[in-house]
């Protein structure tokens, strides 16, 4: 009995020592796979703009001012857009020019933006399905990523954002078509490569979210040209579209479809299981999307869930659990906080992002353990966000309806 009871003592303790063991073998060899991210580049010198110490608000015109000044040094003569200046960065991903051309245009910049607008109406692909990526001089770049179905959808916003309808109608038409011929019959398109730029087996709320903001900019577009027939076509799909995406990712949108639906209680908002949070749902709303109470409850839960212990965000509960946060989707949600009113969280992560630069003040694409900068440096989406989240705090950024 006694030995029994000695037995009963220690046990517990030793199962809780070999939980710890585990967690701390598993915490060593999730960083021996994630290794500590450092810094690439440190910016472009010869265009970095002085960083100067003060209020809030000035920070926040600092962070701007030299946001441009990096845009301004990413973009070529020939209107590419570069998405980060070095090595696999160096190139002009459809995605990152769109957000420029819009940044630009909502700061009155509008002759730089069709610079932007008008390369990528040089390499427009005449299908509407545009490549992952392009080299500077706008050639389709051969290293076995497929085309990103997204792309259709950004190049439309923007091209919407900056009234230039007109002036790339052809461009508007094929993209907003291609979406169109994508929908299947249950309402969505095929599994595509997104941001996370990786082969997806399923379909992503990456893909998706875009191009109702395509389809949608389209509309708009259409009407304001008299385009009946064109508008009439691309408003029945968006209704399509907007309804099975509803369907199959609402109500909390992850990343991909949940796999089951918990029901709490009558009345009670019902919880999707599985799918994953993912920034990108950020794209359901303001600026890209009208406001709607469960698409704004999803934003904040995904914002919560994604936090790091550095303060910024990871892209998704599903991507690498290496508590590094990344700026673009930092940015996403600063961007959604400022479209929807929420000033004061804007203004944090600005904040955050404005004190996570490098020495030379420019805008990184991550922020690692250690609260250091690092991957490539200026980041071009970063940067364009940035821009757009200022100027949605001032004034008002319009939203496709």
């Amino acid at each position: 009995m006694r030995e029994s009871q000695r037995r009963d003592r220690w046990f517990p303790y030793v199962v809780i020592a070999l939980l710890l063991a585990i967690l701390a073998a598993g915490t060593a060899s999730n960083l021996v796979r994630n290794p500590q991210p450092r810094l690439v580049a440190d910016g472009v010198p010869s265009d970095a703009a002085p960083v100067h110490a003060g209020s809030s608000l000035q920070q926040h015109d600092d962070l701007v001012q030299h946001a441009l000044a990096d845009l301004n040094a990413l973009t070529l003569p020939n209107g590419a857009t570069l998405a980060g200046w070095d090595g696999p960065w160096r190139y002009v991903w459809p995605r990152d020019a769109a957000f420029v051309a819009a940044a630009r245009c909502s700061v009155g910049q509008y002759d730089k933006a069709y610079d932007v607008l008008s390369f990528l109406n040089r390499l427009r692909p005449r299908s509407g399905q545009w490549e992952a990526r392009y080299t500077e001089a706008g050639a389709r770049v051969d290293d076995g990523r497929a085309p990103q179905l997204d792309g259709s959808g950004w190049v439309l916003w923007a091209t919407w954002f900056c009234r230039a309808g007109g002036r790339y109608w052809d461009l508007v038409r094929e993209s907003a078509d291609h979406i169109v011929a994508e929908l299947a019959p249950d309402g969505l398109p095929a599994p595509s490569s997104d941001y996370w730029e990786r082969r997806e087996k399923e379909l992503t709320l990456g893909t998706v979210a875009p191009l109702l903001t395509g389809l949608r900019s389209a509309v708009q577009i259409a009407t304001e040209l008299h385009r009946s027939a064109e508008a009439t076509r691309w408003r029945s799909a968006v209704d399509t579209l907007s309804e099975a995406t509803d369907r199959v990712f609402g109500p909390d949108y992850p990343r991909t479809p949940a796999r089951a639906t918990s029901f709490v209680e009558p009345g009670v908002e019902p919880i999707a299981v599985g799918g994953g949070r993912d920034a990108i749902v950020t794209v359901l709303g303001p600026p890209f999307a009208p406001a709607r109470p469960v698409v704004s409850t999803a934003i904040d839960g995904a914002r919560a869930a994604l936090t790091q212990p550095n303060g910024g965000v990871t892209p998704g509960e599903d991507w690498r659990a290496d508590g590094v946060s990344w700026t673009p989707q930092t940015a996403l949600f600063a961007l959604s906080a400022a479209a929807r009113g929420d000033h004061a969280t804007a203004n944090n992560l600005l904040g955050w992002l404005a004190d996570h630069r490098t020495s030379t003040g420019a805008l990184p694409e991550k922020v690692n353990r250690d609260l250091e900068p690092a991957g490539e440096a200026p980041l071009a989406w970063t940067a364009a966000l940035v821009v757009l989240t200022s100027t949605a705090l001032h004034g008002s950024l319009p939203i496709p309806g």
